[in-house]
């Protein structure tokens, strides 16, 4: 079974998101579920700084030796941080999907639209259908 995080949101495409500080940032990733999924990743195409973003539209993807699964933005902002670390060691993201396998920073255009995000309880019943 994987693991769902309290302390986070989540989208219906399997991203999740952790609010930073009061700033109105969040860092983004994909869930436990969603790695274990695709398998073994093996490239990370990351979002580019500076971006722009509309919710639900693809920033990027991630490859893994099955296929090749786009990533969505679960809300609209601008992209403000990547994980470079990616770069080098996409694997991050099976390893540890919520802490050093994330994948960018946005800076959210309407923090309401975060409560609009599953909770751990809705994500949990979503991927158990």
């Amino acid at each position: 079974m994987s693991t769902i995080r309290d302390d986070r949101r989540y989208s219906r495409e399997h991203e999740w998101v952790l609010p930073l500080d009061t700033t109105g940032q969040l860092r983004v990733g994909i869930t436990d579920h969603a790695q274990d999924q695709l398998g073994d990743v093996v490239f990370v195409d990351l979002p580019k700084v500076g971006t722009d973003v509309a919710t639900a539209e693809p920033v990027g993807a991630v490859e893994s030796v099955k296929t090749v699964s786009d990533i969505y933005s679960p809300v609209a902002g601008k992209i403000v941080s990547v994980n470079t670390a990616l770069a080098m060691s996409p694997e991050l993201i099976n390893k540890s999907p919520y802490d050093e396998g994330w994948i960018f920073e946005i800076e959210v255009a309407d923090p309401a639209e975060v409560e609009g995000l599953l909770d751990a309880r809705a994500y949990a019943e979503l991927t158990a259908e």
